[in-house]
């Protein structure tokens, strides 16, 4: 089915989170608090391509001043949580996009289930499921959101997965209409990135790599997309900022290598300012 005849909108399933940041490569370091998780990197990118966009995530009642904001860009649907129960993560970046992950605590993302979706999904045009902290359980939601009704569904992965739930990585790539994964990731799935190849017929696989760009694995080709020079202060939603971006064009009918050429360019903005700031909307 042609992208273009499908709904506008677009559903990331996922989460958002309140994020410790160490950034070492500045001198002096310096420690900054901002919002981040895949799902909200992701869900902001897609509605700063112009796009609607529905957010399914834990969501506070009452939200924390730092994620008030969000609910002016896109809509933010979800099982409800106590704000302590929202996902933390602690990061050291070391610049030159190498980052360690001093602490994560996952909350009520660890309750998520597909059951909690709306019952029927076909109004989403494209339904994203963001790395999650177990792979089995992004595919139970793929699976519940095409009984549910949906059209195109893309996924992504974070290296903890890759290298330990590898086979329901595969799983998870092989039945997603586009996967979206880093250079890191694709070692830890295919073992060298000589031996990546394509998803199968009429799936597509998008590979970030920094600063040397992206991969594109599409119909047994492989295309390269050069980077956008960048000054690195936090790197850490460049790929979900890719993700969202390049579902955008591709629900425009833009083949993948517009869509992700437009993506690196939009990565490369991110990663210069703390957190997901380049994203909301002047």
């Amino acid at each position: 089915m042609n992208p273009i005849e499908l709904p506008a909108e677009i559903l990331v399933i996922g989460t958002a989170s309140l994020d410790v940041l160490h950034l070492n490569l500045l001198n002096p370091p310096q420690v900054v608090r901002t919002i981040g998780g895949a799902g909200l990197y992701t869900a902001l990118a897609a509605a700063r391509s112009g796009a609607r966009v529905t957010l399914f995530a834990p969501r506070p009642a009452q939200l924390p001043a730092e994620l008030q904001q969000v609910e002016h860009y896109l809509t933010w649907i979800g099982p409800p949580c106590e704000t302590g129960q929202l996902p933390r993560l602690e990061i050291v970046h070391h610049g030159a996009g190498k980052a360690e992950l001093l602490g994560a605590s996952w909350g009520a993302e660890l309750d998520m289930v597909p059951a909690d979706l709306p019952a029927d999904l076909s109004r989403y045009g494209i339904i994203h499921i963001a790395a999650l902290s177990c792979a089995q359980r992004q595919l139970d939601f793929l699976r519940a959101c095409r009984q549910r009704g949906a059209h195109l569904i893309s996924a992504g992965t974070y290296g903890r997965l890759a290298y330990g739930e590898t086979e329901n990585v595969k799983t998870l790539m092989a039945e997603s209409d586009w996967f979206f994964m880093n250079d890191n990731e694709a070692r830890g799935v295919f073992g060298r990135l000589e031996d990546i190849h394509s998803p199968g017929v009429g799936r597509i696989l998008f590979v970030t790599r920094g600063e040397q760009g992206a991969l594109i694995f599409q119909a047994g080709q492989r295309t390269e997309i050069q980077a956008v020079p960048a000054t690195e202060l936090d790197p850490t939603g460049a790929g979900d900022t890719f993700c969202g971006t390049t579902l955008v064009g591709l629900s425009r009918n833009w083949d993948a290598q517009l869509a992700a050429s437009e993506a690196v360019r939009w990565a490369a903005r991110v990663i210069e300012q703390p957190g997901p700031a380049a994203l909301f909307l002047a």
